[in-house]
């Protein structure tokens, strides 16, 4: 079956708009976790070591990583000029 370029278009920006969504999520669950791990912290060992800060840190990589999948490089959308560019290098033709 074959889909018209509007259709791959909207397909695309429903799969952007769920990532966006999902990352907005995951920022309300990272302020959380970092808010209960840290009170954790605080009033068991206040003035101590400060653990929380490797899952706060850990959880803070993951939105890195997550936030680069969404806006990061390479992540538009991918035209019929780079299609044919790409089965031109697949072909040997340079």
């Amino acid at each position: 079956m074959t889909t018209t370029p509007d259709e791959d278009l909207r397909h695309a920006a429903r799969k952007r708009l769920k990532n966006k969504q999902d990352f907005r999520n995951y920022l309300f669950i990272w302020l959380g976790v970092s808010l209960i791990v840290t009170l954790v912290w605080f009033f068991t060992n206040p003035g101590g070591y400060f653990w929380p800060g490797w899952v706060i840190g850990g959880m803070g990589i993951a939105a890195f990583f997550q936030a680069l999948g969404i806006w990061g490089p390479g992540n538009g959308p991918i035209t019929e000029d780079a299609v044919d560019a790409e089965v031109r290098k697949m072909k040997g033709d340079r």
